[in-house]
């Protein structure tokens, strides 16, 4: 992971190798925690790697020995704004710019991730988790509520209860247990993660992209709908992947016995 950097340097540092665009949060001796420019700047960071035809996978992590602290609280002390008004501007944008991005969104969780960076954590469409890392909801010690997505992210995948444990007792969960529990995929050692994550999300960027957008779009509209209506948008995309160039690569390498070359251009 990159190594501490004067204040003076980008927030975000941007690099993209093999079709996998690397974003790293980039305030170390904060820990990451975000301010305005960082929350700012890694949205538009993220909508330009979705515009790029070169990327294929986007990789979210964190500079020096944490993820993300949470917000730089004194970032937003004495500003004239409300807490609504600052999510609003900051957090929820960045949140849904991840969900709705039409290429996979990996969040690689190097060190701690607090308060609003668990939930960005969360928001990945896939979570790589370094041994060393861990996640705490850290809201309730300072008597507010988890915001920027952790009340949707979380219940869904620990269940309602463990959700509001967590949330309620502000519990620090270690990377094993964030395995057990399905807050993250997989966990890779300290010394290897850069590499580890690196290597995970070419093998995910050699996958068709077109067909992993449609996959994308269905999972998210599924999680609020009704078996018919996943069924009915399930049966509309699907036509929209098997008339894609993609489906007829797909087939053709089935056919002749080799693998596919979904990065070719239709």
């Amino acid at each position: 992971m990159t190594q501490p950097a004067p204040s003076s340097d980008p927030v975000i540092l941007s690099r993209t190798q093999a079709g996998v665009r690397t974003l790293t949060l980039n305030r170390p001796d904060k820990l990451n925690a975000a301010n305005d420019a960082l929350l700012l700047t890694l949205t538009a960071e993220l909508q330009a790697a979705g515009q790029d035809p070169a990327v294929r996978v986007v990789v979210v992590t964190g500079a020096g020995r944490g993820f993300c602290a949470g917000q730089d609280l004194g970032d937003v002390a004495g500003r004239d704004m409300t807490f609504t008004e600052h999510l609003q501007h900051t957090y929820n944008p960045l949140i849904r710019t991840i969900r709705g991005l039409d290429k996979p969104v990996l969040t690689a969780v190097n060190g701690v991730a607090a308060g609003a960076g668990a939930s960005l954590a969360l928001a990945g469409d896939i979570r790589l988790w370094a041994r060393s890392a861990s996640l705490i909801e850290v809201f309730s010690n300072i008597a507010l509520v988890p915001d920027s997505g952790s009340t949707w992210f979380l219940p869904r995948l620990v269940g309602y209860h463990r959700a509001f444990e967590l949330m309620a007792l502000a519990e620090k969960v270690g990377a094993e247990d964030a395995l057990r529990l399905g807050l993250c995929e997989h966990v890779f050692p300290d010394e290897t993660f850069g590499e580890d994550v690196q290597r995970y999300a070419e093998r995910l960027a050699a996958r068709p992209l077109h067909a992993l957008a449609l996959t994308k779009r269905a999972l998210q509209a599924a999680l609020s709908s009704t078996l018919d209506q996943a069924l009915d948008l399930e049966a509309e995309l699907q036509q929209l992947a098997g008339d894609h160039w993609e489906h007829e690569e797909g087939v053709l390498a089935f056919r002749e016995k080799r693998a596919p070359d979904f990065r070719r251009k239709g």
